[in-house]
C-alpha cells in the first residue's frame, strides 16, 4: 500500500470556499481510478504564516498507480486549484510506502 499525501495551508480569506471546492476535487482525483480511497484531516498545529492546514491522504495499491496519476491526471487537476485560489493556498506533496500496520492486541477476559 502507498499513500500520496498532499498537505495544504489555506488562507482564512478563502477557507470556506476552499472547503467546498476540495471535496469536489478529492472526488475528481478518486475518479481517475489511480487511488482506492482518500482521507482528509486537519493538521492541529498553528502555522507561523497563519491559515488552516489540511492533509489529504490518497491510498494507492502500488507506487506505479501514483506515478500514473502524475503522468495522466495530476497536471490538469492541480492546475484547477492554482487557477481558482492562486497564492491563497500553499501545497506540498509527499509519497509514502506503508511498511507495516499495527493494531492493539485483544485481551482475553
Amino acid at each position: 500500500m502507498h499513500i500520496y499525501n498532499v498537505t495544504v495551508n489555506v488562507d482564512e480569506s478563502i477557507h470556506d470556499e476552499w472547503l467546498v471546492w476540495i471535496e469536489k476535487h478529492i472526488s475528481e482525483v478518486l475518479e481517475t481510478g489511480h487511488f482506492l480511497s482518500a482521507k482528509m484531516t486537519q493538521v492541529l498545529v498553528e502555522e507561523e504564516m497563519g491559515g488552516v492546514t489540511y492533509s489529504i491522504q490518497y491510498s494507492a495499491k502500488t507506487y506505479k498507480d501514483i506515478k500514473n496519476y502524475y503522468k495522466f491526471s495530476a497536471e490538469k487537476l492541480r492546475g484547477d486549484g492554482l487557477k481558482k485560489f492562486a497564492d491563497k493556498m500553499l501545497a506540498f506533496r509527499t509519497e509514502l510506502k506503508v511498511i507495516k500496520e499495527f493494531y492493539p492486541m485483544k485481551k482475553n477476559n
